[in-house]
């Protein structure tokens, strides 16, 4: 016991045996090199994307909407043939759940969306050019 409490005043000092340095340095060699062996590498980490296009004619389909956007499905709707109010209905509970989850709104056209989840970036270089379909929808 007195020895151990002589090495490490020793070591503690800068006073090792090298014996004991090589030792060390070979083990951490050896944990480098098992980690590096067990390591696996994926070659294809992008999976494929499904884009889920919808036209709602109820209410009830933009919970529908809201579960494709829940498990990290972007989604375009097309509002263009149905009833203001209820496009701005399906609307705002879609934006709702974006919100919620994240994610991201994109007016693409008059009367289409794109609602897309966190895990989807969206770039767009549209102008806007015509008048919105939905006055209090900006951009």
């Amino acid at each position: 016991m007195t020895k151990k409490l002589v090495d490490k005043v020793l070591g503690f000092i800068g006073f090792e045996d090298e014996q004991e340095e090589e030792q060390v340095a070979a083990e951490s060699q050896d944990s480098l090199f098992r980690a590096k062996k067990g390591a696996v590498v994926s070659i294809h980490s992008q999976r494929q994307l499904r884009v889920v296009v919808a036209e709602p004619r109820s209410f009830d389909d933009a919970q529908e909407i809201a579960d494709h956007l829940k498990n990290r499905r972007p989604v375009v709707v097309n509002l263009e043939y149905v009833e203001t109010e209820l496009a701005r209905r399906v609307v705002d509970f879609v934006s709702g759940a974006v919100y919620a989850l994240g994610g991201n709104v994109q007016k693409v056209g008059g009367g289409i969306f794109l609602f897309a989840p966190n895990n989807v970036d969206i770039t767009s270089e549209l102008k806007e050019t015509e008048k919105s379909l939905f006055p209090w929808m900006r951009g």
